[in-house]
């Protein structure tokens, strides 16, 4: 029997990694928020590997701090280790990679949560959205608990009908035995929406006191303090290692003997894995030609002995992981503590979402993270964060926030998301941004901070400091450009030191900056700056001054695309009536609805030829409408 509960502005359903952005943003921006979440004690919890960041992810962590989001803050209070990768490549590649203390990680996300007042947290399972006219207006649990709210985002995950399969055996539950939302899942169905059936998976747990590490690689983290979240000052300096091994041709062996026991390859597994982490039977079938694979031993945290085995995620039976980690040198007398398994879930199809994360089904509704079809926790917490901002601003009447892609990678996968949908759980990679030189580690608060303030996620007094930044960057610039360096000999040794070519003539500091070889430090030698600037604005002058052309060149390409963002579509167009468009273009326009002339350029299934006829129709007025609009 169902009961009045309560009334909010927004509910959360889910307290992942996308519900906690959600949930924090829509109460931090004003909004009486609930979060429903079936577990308390899986807040933000970690089911996969332990760590945030890496190639692109580090970038959308980046942006999530400029934006006012909480996951920056929570990884550098509770990370074991911090590393930047891809030091030796160009800044567009750049990225920050922690690995988490998991527990703690779970612990002070939850204690945030609950320490912010305009949330209520409540444990429950939400079985039923109430849907009133095509909007939704709440939902209802298990007990009979019906809350009301004027927005809903549903950020269940991978728990929509979970099963977990290992070996030959397969149940249904949540990750990591938890329980899974069932009744959601086929209520979700009932209300008209395309679901698809994605897995994902998580190699085993060994207890780390039964590795002999001297026959592995230590990988330490980074000597130099680095944070995610532009307003950490406390640095954690006691890291902890991980360690590399690798498989062999006896382990390769051994997992080809019992492919037949594999639920991969025997057909018990029907959802579609993700690409870019395939399972161990799927590396040693699709590369028989690699002799070994890498393996990561990554501490699951500083008060457990667990070990996460990175790289070695599986859905072979027990028995067959046990052998498989024995063949792997240092792990020859490991103990397995938890088994690897494969999990499959419910994903909508995300081409029903407008760019706002908004269904296009039910009004206010929102749905963000895997139940989108993505993987990994930065791509659900971007999402969660976009979801939670919009899902606020709609019950506060208040303008929506779109990200473009030349704005942050979250807005690449979003945009990617609900105008190209996905066939199998989505990672974001930088090569699927056009303008990765535009979208660095560095540069997320120049891009974002003013949309995290004008919202209200970032304080004045963080503000403040953003803008202080920004001015003496800007400063430090015109001074080098203003600023001539003679030949002497000074300027000439420290030149050589560099390995550069000697002056003939005075140059422009700026101009010898931008020399391959030269660095900031060579210009506060031979220029000095009377101010001490901090090392992140020394870094901006450098990148800015260095790649300054590149960068123009993108900025022009960004130009072009607008023009044709701002090439609005009607919200009535009926391109069943507009003569020329291809069959496969006019459903595939049908189907995502494009707000503009850019994003149907994007669709797959839309060619030049469909979008130069969709902008003679836009231009001349010749909207077709749908019947009854006209």
């Amino acid at each position: 029997m169902q009961y009045d509960a309560g009334q909010y502005d927004v509910i959360v359903i889910g307290a992942g990694h996308a519900g906690v952005e959600a949930g924090l943003a829509s109460a931090r921006m004003g909004a009486k928020t609930l979060m429903v979440t079936i577990n308390l004690d899986m807040i933000a919890f970690m089911p996969c590997n332990p760590s945030v960041g890496g190639p692109a992810k580090g970038i959308v962590v980046r942006e999530i701090d400029a934006l006012g989001g909480e996951m920056g803050r929570n990884i550098d209070k509770t990370h074991i280790q911090m590393r930047m990768l891809n030091t030796g490549k160009g800044p567009a590649v750049r990225a920050l990679r922690a690995q988490a203390d998991k527990f703690t990680y779970q612990n002070e996300m939850k204690k945030t949560i609950e320490n912010e007042p305009n949330i209520t947290l409540m444990q429950g399972m939400v079985e039923e959205l109430i849907v009133e006219d095509g909007e939704c207006k709440g939902v209802v649990t298990m007990t009979g608990a019906a809350y009301r709210a004027k927005t809903v985002v549903i950020t269940t995950g991978t728990f929509l009908r979970g099963e977990i399969i290992l070996g030959e055996l397969k149940y249904s539950s949540g990750p990591n035995n938890q329980q899974p939302s069932i009744r959601l899942a086929d209520h979700l169905r009932e209300l008209g929406f395309d679901t698809v059936r994605f897995k994902t998976g998580t190699p085993p747990r060994v207890n780390g006191s039964t590795i002999d590490y001297s026959k592995t690689e230590i990988q330490p983290g980074d000597d130099v303090p680095r944070a995610f979240s532009y307003e950490t000052t406390k640095y954690i300096t006691d890291q902890l290692p991980c360690w590399l091994t690798y498989t062999n041709e006896t382990t390769h062996q051994l997992i080809d003997d019992n492919l037949h026991r594999s639920p991969m390859y025997s057909g018990m597994i029907k959802g579609t894995g993700p690409r870019y982490c395939p399972s161990i039977e799927d590396k040693v079938v699709r590369f028989n030609d690699k002799p070994r694979h890498q393996i990561f031993l990554e501490p699951e945290g500083r008060n457990t002995q667990e070990v996460y085995v990175q790289g070695l995620s599986t859905s072979l039976p027990e028995d067959v992981q046990q052998k498989i980690l024995s063949t792997i040198p240092g792990l020859e007398n490991v103990q397995m503590m938890r088994p690897g398994y494969a999990i499959e879930y419910d994903s909508i199809v995300p081409t029903q979402l407008w760019p706002t994360l908004e269904t296009k089904k039910i009004r206010n509704l929102y749905t963000a993270g895997q139940i989108n079809g993505t993987s990994g926790y930065e791509e659900a917490a971007g999402q969660g964060l976009m979801a939670g901002i919009n899902a606020a601003c709609r019950s506060l009447d208040k303008e929506e926030v779109i990200l473009g892609r030349s704005d942050a990678y979250i807005g690449v996968l979003i945009d990617d998301l609900v105008t190209k949908g996905t066939n199998e759980p989505y990672r974001l990679l930088t090569s699927r941004a056009e303008y990765r030189l535009l979208l660095r580690h560095d540069n997320a608060d120049l891009r974002l901070t003013d949309i995290g303030h004008r919202i209200g996620l970032i304080s004045d007094e963080r503000y403040g400091r953003f803008t202080a930044k920004k001015e003496l960057i800007e400063a430090e610039k015109e001074r080098l450009k203003s600023t001539r360096i003679k030949p002497t000999e000074e300027t000439q040794s420290v030149i050589r030191e560099a390995g550069g070519s000697e002056l003939k003539d005075g140059i422009l500091a700026v101009d010898l900056l931008k020399r391959p070889e030269m660095n900031y430090s060579h210009m506060k030698s031979l220029v000095p700056n009377e101010l001490e600037l901090d090392p992140e604005v020394e870094e901006q002058v450098e990148i800015q001054v260095k790649y300054e052309g590149y960068i123009e060149k993108s900025l022009q390409q960004v130009d072009k695309m607008k023009k044709m963002e701002n090439k609005r579509i009607p919200e009535n167009i009926d391109y069943s009536k507009i003569s020329g468009l291809a069959s496969e273009a006019r459903q595939k326009l049908i189907e995502v609805q494009p707000l503009s002339l850019a994003q149907a350029s994007r669709i797959s299934g839309v060619n030049p030829a469909d979008v130069s006829i969709l902008l003679v129709y836009i231009e001349q007025g010749k909207i077709a409408k749908v019947s009854g609009d006209q």
